[in-house]
């Protein structure tokens, strides 16, 4: 059965997508973990990888085109044939699906979020809220798992549930509205699965109007252009490249990247390259599985956002990003330090010379970390339980009217005792960020 690729959403807010380039070509075979292409919304931009293998096929999307978020823009097929024609939006007659659903109510829309950027689709675990019931904006709404981790997701608005568009079990795309968040308390609240409301999904939101959409051709695609087709090369700086799932397996079998760059295999590495690297002779000496350490710690109020407010008025520090930067590296307790700052959808490198927070500069995004700070205080995820990256991670949430620090690193990265001291070095410095400056 056909595998469809679709535009995958990369922020809570996100609706459409840029298709950058194609890296593969109608007809052309794939594996599972190979670059298809590649998406860019705002200021993020990322690969995204085939989850399944087969041949791609029913391309209708070329690169510069904006696509909506969900939208099927191509299949991995048996056959390089495919069906051979454009996929229709609907396979079944809109009259006879929509006697078979009701109405979807009007609100706002709660969508199933991305939460790795190889993720096509979340698996819903369960609702925290049931049809009618009040919501508060932070409150749990659901959960939600993919690959190895499985999060709370906020409901995001104040109100009623008016409708909940998907069943616990079941898979739902990215960027697919799960739940109606209505402003008044509604009559007749419903529930129904994700595959009926797909099918009776608005045209307005999900397929805007033929001359309004370059994503969708007249006709049926046959070929893409090729000529932004990013080449493997191998890289003399001694960084590795690699997609974010092919660093996570790594990690998590103790696998050395670095020995595919010596060995001279072309970059950025995907998930297919793990074979190669398994069978290269220092491969298995290298493989080190060590434990993963998961520490945290409660903030009581919110000093640092005044402190952001007061350094940006008295001091000119107007990037947050290289204050953040700045309290990391000092909490690491080593200068000078690279720290990458992550948002939704956005992500920026800084060097840390020294523990002057005016000396922070931002470096080449390319450059490797030795700590990330994800920032999550202004998203609806309230607990999270990722696992280990290519560096220690701190992650920043709301907790109440105070803040939920988070760090996770692999057991190489860290001694027990560093991790401890970075992490309450720096809650310490979120509590009372002036004393930095002492």
């Amino acid at each position: 059965m056909p595998h469809e690729v679709i535009m995958p959403a990369l922020g809570m807010a996100q609706d459409t997508g840029q298709i950058l380039a194609w890296h593969k070509k109608p007809g052309e075979a794939v594996a599972e973990g190979d670059v298809l292409f590649e998406v860019e919304t705002d200021k993020a931009a990322m690969e995204v990888e085939a989850q399944s293998e087969g041949y791609l096929t029913d391309v209708t999307a070329e690169a510069g085109s904006d696509v909506p978020v969900g939208q099927v823009i191509a299949r991995i097929s048996e056959t390089p044939n495919g069906a051979g024609q454009t996929p229709e939006p609907h396979d079944t007659p809109e009259e006879l699906v929509t006697a078979a659903a009701p109405a979807i109510p009007e609100g706002r829309e709660v969508i199933m979020p991305t939460l790795g950027m190889a993720q096509d689709t979340g698996l819903l675990i369960g609702w925290q809220k049931q049809p009618g019931d009040a919501v508060s904006a932070d409150d749990v709404l659901f959960e939600v798992e993919t690959d190895k981790s499985t999060v709370e997701v906020n409901a995001g608005f104040d109100g009623f549930i008016a409708a909940l568009l998907a069943e616990a079990g079941e898979e739902v795309p990215v960027g697919q509205a799960i739940a109606i968040i209505s402003s008044d308390k509604p009559d007749k609240p419903i529930a129904q699965s994700a595959k009926s409301v797909s099918a009776v999904s608005k045209p307005s939101q999900a397929q805007p109007p033929e001359e309004e959409n370059p994503a969708v051709p007249a006709q049926p695609v046959s070929a893409v252009p090729t000529a932004k087709l990013t080449a493997a090369r191998p890289r003399g700086d001694g960084r590795v490249l690699a997609s974010p799932k092919a660093r996570r397996l790594a990690l998590e079998q103790g696998l050395d990247l670095a020995l595919l760059a010596e060995a001279g295999h072309p970059q950025p590495f995907h998930v297919k390259d793990l074979d190669v690297l398994k069978s290269l002779p220092r491969a298995e000496a290298s493989a080190q599985v060590g434990m993963t350490r998961r520490l945290t710690a409660d903030v009581p109020g919110d000093a640092y956002a005044e402190f952001v407010g007061w350094a940006s008025d008295e001091m000119g520090l107007r990037d947050g990003g290289a204050v953040l930067a700045g309290l990391a590296a000092a909490s690491l307790g080593r200068v000078p330090a690279n720290v990458a700052v992550e948002t939704f959808g956005t992500r920026q490198t800084y060097t840390v010379p020294s523990v002057l927070l005016g000396s922070v500069v931002k470096a080449d995004p390319e450059a490797a970390a030795d700590v990330l700070v994800r920032d999550l205080r202004f998203s609806r995820i309230s607990s999270l339980h990722l696992g280990s990256e290519d560096c220690p991670v701190i992650s920043i949430m709301h907790e109440g009217s105070g803040l939920h620090l988070t760090l996770e690193c692999a057991g190489n990265q860290l001694t027990a005792m560093e991790a401890v001291n970075l992490l309450s070095n720096f809650a310490g410095s979120m509590e009372q960020p002036l004393r930095h400056l002492l």
